[in-house]
């Protein structure tokens, strides 16, 4: 049996009739951008969400990087961000000419708020929270800090579409709240697509702006901005997957309740849950010190894995020019060389979890 990391298509099968009969409906209304579909699927999910207004996007890089440039935040300016986030956390604030301040995670994956306020200087202008493998950050004592020094607060969603903190759901923490709808999310798209989720109007407005060329009105451009539309297949087909993704979430809660309960083996550290945090579980992530030998136990038992992320972002090569160097994030550089994702999927079977779970076992 043969276990993948990932299985896209079981979630396409779940609602095959719905997909395509929304597909045909699309293609046959001959209106393919910035149409009803988008603007339909930008108040259902602001409505889901519960944050005021969304704007949906071509992505989630997008979303991260528009976000901090209608923000105003750039050159000279340093933005607050854990080190063990996905690069393209990093790319958002960069891509603005920006420098990201790296801050440890805490043992949820999240970044450490203990270790926050010491990293705040006179250049300190945001924080970005990554909501990690889709468990909701400690936000309380992150809103208190971005209060305190006035700083802007920008929350990376990307993994945790319905994750709440004290019942409120991420996205609707900070000035703004950014999602990718990349296939493999929990709310996933057949393509690319983002969005971003702000209580301001203005906000939303300026993005609505700079996401169409800089244009409010045809041909007269406000501003120089990007082509970063989500497009009207895309959000039809999203809306579909909308409708569903409680029912998604809660075969996710499902399958993991269950990893939970039966992998016991001590060479495994097991995910935590943070109290007043809810996981909507976009990874199941493990950590093992003997992550090389278990990768290739499991593959000669046929069970697929990820490692989300191999490489912190402060030592890859596109931030070489940063000059941090190893040993710099030290329990970032541990978890990266500790943390494993094992299979997790919407339509994952009974008898694809009990392999998954006798082989960890078994290691």
């Amino acid at each position: 049996m043969k276990i993948m990391p990932n299985r896209l298509d079981r979630g396409f099968y779940m609602y095959q009739k719905e997909f395509e009969e929304k597909a045909i409906e699309v293609l046959r209304s001959g209106w393919y951008v910035l149409g009803n579909e988008v603007q339909s699927f930008e108040e259902e999910f602001a409505n889901y969400t519960g944050g005021g207004h969304c704007v949906g996007l071509a992505s989630g890089l997008d979303a991260l990087w528009i976000a901090f440039r209608v923000l105003g935040i750039g050159a000279g300016d340093e933005v607050i961000v854990q080190g063990n986030t996905y690069i393209a956390s990093v790319m958002g604030i960069t891509i603005n000419g920006a420098t990201p301040v790296f801050v440890e995670p805490d043992e949820y994956y999240n970044i450490d708020v203990s270790k926050l306020e010491e990293k705040i200087t006179d250049k300190t202008k945001a924080i970005l929270v990554v909501h990690l493998y889709g468990q909701a950050s400690n936000m309380k004592p992150i809103i208190e800090v971005a209060n305190k020094y006035q700083l802007k607060l920008v929350e990376d969603c990307a993994q945790s579409h319905g994750a709440c903190f004290d019942g409120k759901m991420t996205g609707t923490f900070g000035d703004i709240g950014c999602f990718s709808f990349y296939p493999s999310k929990n709310l996933g798209a057949f393509g690319d697509a983002g969005a971003i989720v702000t209580n301001s109007e203005k906000i939303a407005q300026d993005v609505k702006i700079f996401r169409n060329y800089g244009s409010e009105k045809r041909y007269f451009n406000k501003v120089v901005g990007a082509n970063s539309r989500l497009d009207e297949l895309q959000a039809g087909l999203l809306r579909v997957r909308l409708r569903h993704l409680q029912e998604l979430l809660d075969e996710r809660v499902e399958i993991c309740n269950r990893y939970l309960a039966e992998i016991q083996n001590p060479k495994i550290q097991m995910p935590k849950i943070r109290e007043y945090s809810t996981t909507v579980w976009h990874q199941f992530v493990i950590r093992c010190k003997e992550r090389n030998s278990l990768i290739k136990y499991l593959d000669d038992n046929e069970v697929g894995t990820i490692i989300h992320y191999p490489i912190p972002p402060h030592l890859s090569e596109a931030y070489a020019y940063l000059g941090m160097q190893t040993g710099s994030l030290p329990i970032t550089e541990q978890y990266a060389q500790e943390v494993l994702s094992i299979p997790l999927y919407n339509g994952m079977d009974k008898e694809e979890q009990s392999h998954v779970i006798k082989v960890l076992n078994s290691f």
